[in-house]
């Protein structure tokens, strides 16, 4: 059987005459249903046997081609169906009447059965060709899809990878990488709402600024191991040399992003927070002593959540202290170390940030 013979037509016209004579005609080739009326038509239209090509009369009773063909193209399931008006009007205005409401194409009456097989065979192939087409665009787009999904990943595994490089380097850490991502996505959805932040915190920024979180001390890699595991203070000099690892880690990124040769908005954030995330809002921070907002809001984020982290974990040069008395000393750096409105939103919503360190297997002192 050829794909030609599956194909379903339907025919709508009042006249039994008519159905017959196009019955006959058509059957031989294709699969035929038929319908007397333009109610009972949209009935078959709609059933479960959804025909491929529409043979539409114009002039009917109760409910014309015209209103037949207005209903088929407001429902979904049968919007694409191409129909082909059947009519004695000869009048241009009315083929023109037809093909603005959608119809597929115009045949005379009385019909000329070479003329009638010619203009459905047509019509079919062209739906054959956009069934096609749709086939394939949807295939594409589930290909892209899943491209995107895999290259999303594929990002996120190396920021996951690059970071843990660097926190082999300081194995008390823990969980720091993860617990910092999310005090850093929660402080920033929580501010998306106060006004100073809402035009720069959107969805797709807080998406860049979350995956580039773990990246923040990237730059330790750089920095000798007897001064990053020291377990003691460290000296003025050594401190000159730990303090580096901030511009390390920008430069690193600024040359990857030399490499590929190509901008990359989430590559922008990770910069922002490697450099600056220990700045402070009073200017006695490093490397570059900013002040208030000249340091980037994702900067900003960033500090609370690092040092906020750094108190209640253990390191080793310090024990780590209990929850709250991280809170008081985060309290009284507001204005000082950190942006003020930053404090105040973090300590509004301090119980869900313990329940995220708590959440990754943290103990505080």
């Amino acid at each position: 059987m050829t794909a030609q013979t599956q194909a379903t037509l339907l025919i709508i016209d009042d006249s039994a005459e008519n159905l017959s004579v196009l019955s006959e005609l058509l059957r031989p080739y294709y699969r035929v249903l038929a319908a007397v009326s333009g109610q009972s038509g949209l009935r078959v239209a709609n059933g479960q046997a959804k025909p491929d090509l529409i043979l539409l009369d114009v002039m009917m009773p109760v409910m014309d081609g015209y209103e037949v063909l207005a209903q088929l193209r407001k429902n979904p399931a049968t919007s694409a169906i191409p129909v082909i008006f059947l009519t004695a009007l000869a009048d241009a205005e009315d083929e023109e009447r037809g093909l603005q409401l959608g119809a597929a194409d115009y045949i005379t009456k009385p019909i000329k059965p070479t003329v009638v097989l010619a203009r459905v065979r047509n019509q079919l192939e062209l739906k054959r060709a956009h069934d096609w087409l749709k086939n394939q665009n949807g295939f594409l787009e589930a290909e892209i899809a899943r491209r995107m999904a895999e290259n999303d990943l594929i990002q996120q595994a190396s920021i996951r990878a690059l970071a843990h490089l660097a926190e082999t380097r300081d194995p008390e850490t823990g969980h720091h990488i993860a617990r910092t991502q999310a005090y850093v996505q929660l402080l920033a959805v929580k501010l998306q709402r106060h006004p100073r932040f809402a035009a720069t915190l959107t969805e797709p920024y807080i998406d860049r600024l979350t995956r580039s979180a773990p990246l923040h001390d990237i730059g330790k890699v750089g920095v000798p191991d007897y001064i990053l595991l020291k377990p003691g203070p460290l000296t003025p000099d050594e401190w000159v040399i730990m303090e580096t690892h901030a511009k390390l880690g920008s430069e690193a990124i600024e040359q990857t992003e030399s490499d590929i040769k190509s901008p990359l908005a989430f590559l922008e954030l990770t910069k922002e927070i490697t450099h600056w995330h220990h700045e402070k809002w009073d200017g006695s921070g490093y490397p570059d002593g900013l002040v208030g907002d000249a340091i980037p809001i994702s900067a900003r984020i960033m500090a609370i959540a690092d040092v906020f982290d750094a108190l209640i974990s253990k390191r080793v040069y310090k024990d780590p202290i209990p929850y709250g008395e991280a809170c008081e000393i985060i309290a009284t750096e507001r204005g000082k170390h950190f942006d003020p409105d930053v404090v105040d939103v973090f300590l509004a919503n301090f119980d869900e940030f313990v329940a995220i360190a708590e959440n990754y297997g943290h103990v505080s002192g």
